[in-house]
């Protein structure tokens, strides 16, 4: 069942810097994003590799901005399907780029893809690596699902790669915070940050703060992630206050059987 997606095109977000968009229709007339991003620096970098279901669309936007050949790094925020479905297929496209990622995706990835530990390099928070022109720094983002999940933050755009974090539903083809319709912001924000870092309900609030005000105290000009739309300005520190108040608060509900009943029933009146 693979929802509909819209056409879209590489969003400059950054000097250097596009995020490939992948929208695809939710069901209820909102719609969900898994974006990945390019940063076509002296030495290019593809950061995640995006869904597989969308493969033709993803590349064709990717190498309209690189030619595959000049890829030299390929950024693994972490081992969920939405964010390497390509990256076998990247791998063998980029023949000159090295993988960066971490030993706990590797391992969770074990036996399910075939990875070149030879051209590999493995970064944790506090690490960085050099792309020529600038060097990136890793970063543990404010929320994750994974325990592999690593950020990204490039100093010299102020541009953040958040991952999971600050994921909202959208209008259509929107990118920009100030864009979404804010009962819309409000709502998804609650609803698909809860379900995806469920774990919030039970931390030390003053812990977890430390936690995401360590990631907030970069200098960001730029916030950009897989799952919400662009953050500037004043949005940037709302985004992290929001945040903040998801701590110790129950994950909320998600769908249940009701759910699947109808999607099913849909699924059977499509097909006739």
């Amino acid at each position: 069942m693979i929802p509909m997606v819209l056409d879209t095109e590489p969003q400059p977000i950054a000097k250097d810097t596009w995020l490939i968009p992948t929208i695809a229709a939710e069901g209820s007339g909102a719609y969900f994003a898994a974006h990945s991003l390019v940063i076509r620096g002296e030495q290019p970098v593809i950061v995640d590799t995006g869904c597989a279901m969308v493969r033709d669309s993803w590349s064709r936007q990717v190498f309209s901005l690189v030619d595959p050949a000049d890829v030299r790094w390929v950024f693994l925020s972490h081992d969920d399907h939405d964010h390497l479905g390509n990256l076998e297929f990247v791998l063998d496209q980029c023949p000159n780029a090295t993988l960066v990622c971490n030993f706990l995706s590797v391992a969770r990835l074990f036996g399910s893809l075939d990875l070149p530990i030879d051209r590999m390099r493995w970064v944790d928070p506090g690490d960085q690596f050099a792309i020529g022109d600038r060097t990136l720094q890793i970063v543990r983002p404010p929320m994750f699902d994974s325990p592999a999940t690593r950020g990204v933050y490039d100093p010299t755009t102020r541009m953040l790669w958040a991952v999971d974090s600050f994921a909202t539903f959208f209008p259509g083809e929107v990118y920009d915070a100030d864009e979404v319709p804010a009962d819309m912001y409000d709502a998804s924000f609650v609803a698909l940050n809860g379900w995806n870092t469920p774990w919030l309900e039970w931390i030390d609030a003053s812990r977890y703060a430390a936690h995401v005000r360590a990631t907030e105290s970069l200098s960001l000009d730029v916030v950009a992630s897989a799952h919400g739309p662009v953050h500037r300005g004043a949005r940037i520190g709302e985004a992290f206050r929001r945040t903040l108040q998801l701590a110790n608060q129950p994950a909320p509900p998600t769908p249940g059987q009701d759910v699947l009943e109808h999607m099913v029933a849909m699924l059977v009146a499509a097909v006739g």
